[in-house]
Formats: C-alpha cells, structure tokens, sequence
C-alpha cells in the first residue's frame, strides 16, 4: 500500500484547509485509517482517525471541533477538513493505515504534507 498526503499550505490563523490522503497497490475499505501530525523535535502525535466503514470517528483533544475525518472507500481515499487553524497546528501531517493479512498487522504511512499555521 502506498499512501500519498496532499493539500497541505500555508495559511493564517483562522483559515481553513482540506488534506487528502491517496491510497494505491491495495483497497484500504476493509481497513482502518488516520491522520497524525509531526513536529521536529517533538513526538508524532494522534490527530484522527475513522473506521473502515466511517462508522466511527476519534479525534485528540486538541482537534475536538474544528477538525473533520472522512474518506470515500470508492475513491480509496481519506481526508481531513481542518477549520479554525491556529499556529499551534503547524507540522508536518501523515496519513496512516493498518493493513491486516493473515491476523498480521502491517502499518503504512505517508510521506506527509505540510501545514503552516502563522498568526
């Protein structure tokens, strides 16, 4: 599975961006996804995440709100709506999935997209 992070920019405080996550070699439907997010120097931290039927979304505490998870399993797709960016949003952001064959769990991560969050 190859995952490819887009959509990310700079923007002011307040804006809003939209991240798409592609997924290709394999369907990620069966599979659960989801976004983190990296500064350097600091750990990789959870931002979202959604089942593989959207039937259930997880967010961190920091997002609770102002982001959105969501993907199209036709399109082989994830995606992030961030609204009300502040700069502490700034990093680089991932896109994440297990993928689970034979009872054994593979994780695959994207090369990530950048987001700049001034004030």
């Amino acid at each position: 599975v190859q995952l490819q992070a887009s959509g990310g920019g700079s923007v002011q405080a307040g804006d809003s961006l939209r991240l798409s996550c592609a997924a290709s070699g394999r369907s990620i439907s069966s599979y659960d996804m989801g976004w983190f997010r990296h500064v350097p120097g600091k750990p990789r931290e959870f931002v979202a995440a959604i089942k593989s039927t959207s039937s259930n979304e997880y967010y961190a505490d920091a997002v609770k709100g102002r982001f959105t998870i969501s993907r199209d399993n036709t399109k082989n797709r994830m995606y992030l709506q961030m609204n009300s960016l502040k700069p502490e949003d700034t990093a680089v952001y991932l896109c994440y999935t297990r993928v689970v064959i034979n009872a054994v769990g593979y994780d695959y991560w994207g090369q990530g997209t950048l987001v700049t969050v001034s004030s």
